[in-house]
């Protein structure tokens, strides 16, 4: 499959994908002045959405730029693009990999294949991916325990509910947004257990097409809301921009809720966050963190990594002010699942 990639095209992508990743104001390659510099050299490779999502690829942003400013590390940021396939994520972690930069760092699922292949063949390297499992010794696998943050964001929909109807929007409909929808439903239902709760995916498992779609998720959103939905969820990547233009469209007395990072402070959806109740927080950015502070301290972080609400790798957000009068049961419900007393599922009941 590689054959039929030629590197001088990948070097070129991974060129332009770094300069956009520096018009935010980080430089590859360098260390903020105010850190001691450190010889760790960070690599990260974004999923097909880049930097500037305002959810999962942002979050894995805000780790490299705490590490780079706190750890004094170098970075180089490289971009899949949309129309990525397993042999040019492969050819990229392998550009990685040959510029010496270690550890590196996946950010997605779909470079599970392309990290399997590459992973063996750097056993000096530490490797990293976010959101799957890949069995090397070398790897890092970095999973979050969603099932629990969405948890507490249904408890929090379902107090917020006037109607007692609320709604969820995933994106691919595969077992890791599953995971989603099923605590999310578990901790509605642990408020009201007669409440309605609509559901939508916006493709089937295989179609990446699914995570930037946001006027299919408008659609699906406003027939939940026409329905007497007041409460949406979306954990659907780029498609999430539908179900905010939905809920705001509907007016007050609509929420939404957010995924992966505080998107009632992310700047390019500023004109949603009066709708924005809450987000469900998946800390992408501790585990990367934890991934790069762990070579810099010379013990890499591999294996099979549960980030849970124990260690604070999943929780809401409360920037919102509105949603402060539902964080006393989201904080017991928390509780809860950190003592055992609720064991959240991955699957819909």
């Amino acid at each position: 499959m590689l054959k039929g990639l030629k590197l001088a095209s990948v070097l070129a992508a991974a060129t332009l994908a770094l300069a956009a990743c520096s018009s935010g104001g980080t430089t590859a390659g360098s260390a903020s002045p105010t850190a001691a510099t450190s010889s760790v050299k960070v690599g990260m490779a974004y999923d097909q959405d880049g930097k500037g999502d305002g959810s999962f690829n942002d979050a894995a942003y805000a780790g490299l730029s705490k590490a780079q400013k706190d750890l004094g590390v170098q970075i180089k940021e490289v971009n899949s693009g949309a129309s990525a396939t397993d042999a040019s994520r492969e050819e990229l972690l392998t550009l990685l990999a040959d510029g010496g930069y270690n550890p590196i760092i996946a950010v997605g699922f779909a470079y599970s294949t392309a990290l399997g292949n590459v992973a063996v063949k750097y056993p000096k390297t530490t490797f990293a991916i976010v959101d799957s499992v890949v069995d090397a010794p070398n790897v890092g696998s970095l999973v979050f325990a969603a099932e629990q943050g969405s948890y507490l964001t249904g408890v929090i929909a379902a107090s917020a509910s006037k109607t007692g109807h609320i709604g969820f929007i995933g994106g691919m409909e595969i077992d890791l947004i599953k995971a989603f929808e099923a605590g999310y439903i578990q901790g509605a239902k642990s408020i009201n257990p007669d409440i309605k709760i609509d559901s939508k995916y916006m493709g089937a498992a295989g179609d990446n097409t699914a995570w930037n779609v946001p006027e299919k998720a408008k659609t699906a959103t406003d027939g939940m809301i026409a329905n007497g939905a007041d409460v949406i969820y979306a954990a659907a990547g780029g498609s999430g921009l539908g179900m905010f233009q939905s809920v705001k469209a509907a007016g007050k007395g609509h929420w939404a809720i957010g995924v992966d990072s505080d998107q009632y402070n992310v700047p390019a959806l500023a004109e949603y966050k009066d709708f924005i109740l809450t987000s469900m927080m998946k800390r992408v950015d501790v585990a990367v963190f934890d991934v790069i502070k762990g070579v810099v301290d010379g013990a890499p972080l591999v294996g099979v990594n549960n980030f849970d609400l124990s260690k604070d790798g999943v929780g809401y957000s409360s920037s919102n002010p509105a949603v402060k009068s539902y964080t006393a049961a989201a904080d017991a419900a928390a509780a809860k699942i950190k003592s055992g007393e609720v064991v959240v599922g991955t699957k819909v009941q």
